[in-house]
């Protein structure tokens, strides 16, 4: 339980920090932060799929933020910091490849469940679906409306990404009456 609440006033500090820096690019870098946090805390909680959903939504929201500000304010491209940002980048990297590798070692044996739940789908599904596709059968019989809501985030978030990531904006009522004759 001390790791929820570690991780709780991690994501709080990262809040405060987005809202009272002054730079713009980096406080969408410290909401990101706050949103992998959340990631971090679904994955403590063994709630992987709603980690999975709320990583995707955070990278495509920080692309879209980060698109939306760069023209705004760009601190790193004219502050000539090059060597910090390469560290602190370089930095970066390690982490996320020391967690994934510490996450890829904790993984349990493939094919052992590790929940009664889990143990339930196994044995059951193949008794009272008759599907031979266990995966699709869990997917759609036990768990739909939650696949459901998973995927609709993800098919709003795709959408969120491809309007704002268009190149050709939206004619105006003049450029269509051009166009027209």
């Amino acid at each position: 339980m001390i790791e929820i609440n570690l991780l709780l006033i991690f994501i709080i500090i990262a809040a405060i920090v987005a809202v009272e820096v002054k730079d713009l690019l980096s406080s969408v870098v410290a909401v990101g932060v706050a949103g992998f946090g959340l990631v971090i805390s679904f994955l403590t909680l063994k709630a992987p799929d709603l980690a999975i959903t709320q990583l995707v939504v955070e990278i495509l929201c920080l692309i879209i933020l980060i698109r939306a500000t760069i023209k705004v304010d760009l601190p790193f491209s004219t502050s000539g910091r090059w060597l910090i940002n390469t560290l602190v980048s370089i930095a970066f990297i390690a982490v996320f490849l020391s967690y994934g590798y510490k996450a890829l070692l904790s993984l349990p044996v493939f094919g052992s469940p590790l929940m009664k739940t889990s143990d339930f789908y196994l044995s059951e599904t193949l008794k009272s679906v008759h599907a031979t596709n266990i995966v699709s059968a869990i997917n759609l019989n036990f768990r739909a409306y939650d696949t459901l809501g998973e995927a609709t985030v993800l098919f709003a978030a795709a959408i969120g990404v491809m309007s704002i990531m268009r190149r050709k904006g939206r004619l105006t009522n003049k450029n269509k009456d051009n166009e027209s004759e």
